[in-house]
């Protein structure tokens, strides 16, 4: 966020995985890997790649893209199963204090959106696992629109699903990229260091709420 003033803040819209849930692969691999991190991470960028995931955020089915995938790499295809079949203990936790932030901003009375680039099975999946997920005014899944960030058209989808006034949206992610974009929509948009940090930022845009 830049120094100059801005319109008071009345929404925030929030990334879900790395600022209400710690996702990252490595947590599962890591325990199939023995903790042999360059062997991990060479599958990682080689099998189960970020270009192989972004497609299952776009919508298609975990288990088939596990089935293709599987199939090339055959003496791999354990490993590559796993993603499908342990997919939650990819998930290292919630960030509590996130989540007290969304609980006090909405204890408020400011609304709050989710906008996450997540897969239409794990989305479905967390919706039972969280509560806190249900305490959003309105979501915007990637798999379930065809659409992933950073490509601007998801936000222009939020913006009109949410009827939000970007300059008047807080937009809350922690990959530079996205807030990028968001930034380059009129969106006040800043990258998620901590919760700490956000809380912080919050107070700075108008929304000093309980507990700051």
């Amino acid at each position: 966020m830049t120094g100059a003033a801005r319109p008071t803040v009345s929404a925030v819209v929030f990334d879900l995985g790395g600022v209400f849930i710690d996702w990252d692969p490595r947590h599962l691999y890591r325990k199939l890997f023995g903790g042999d991190e360059q062997a991990m991470e060479l599958f990682l960028a080689t099998v189960c790649t970020p270009e192989w995931h972004a497609q299952q955020d776009l919508g298609k089915p975990v288990a088939e893209a596990c089935a293709e995938l599987a199939a090339r790499y055959p003496g791999q295809a354990a490993l590559v199963w796993a993603w499908a079949e342990r997919n939650e203990e990819m998930v290292g936790g919630v960030l509590e204090g996130s989540v007290q932030v969304l609980t006090d901003l909405k204890a408020a009375g400011v609304p709050c959106y989710a906008l996450s680039n997540m897969e239409r099975e794990a989305w479905e999946r967390r919706l039972g696992l969280y509560d806190f997920l249900r305490a959003f005014d309105g979501y915007v899944i990637s798999s379930l629109v065809g659409l992933a960030k950073p490509d601007p058209r998801i936000f222009a989808l939020a913006i009109e699903k949410f009827s939000l006034e970007p300059e008047r949206t807080l937009f809350v992610d922690d990959r530079q990229a996205n807030v990028d974009v968001a930034a380059a929509l009129g969106f006040q948009a800043l990258v998620f260091r901590s919760p700490e940090g956000l809380r912080e930022e919050l107070g700075r845009a108008g929304l000093a709420l309980a507990g700051t």
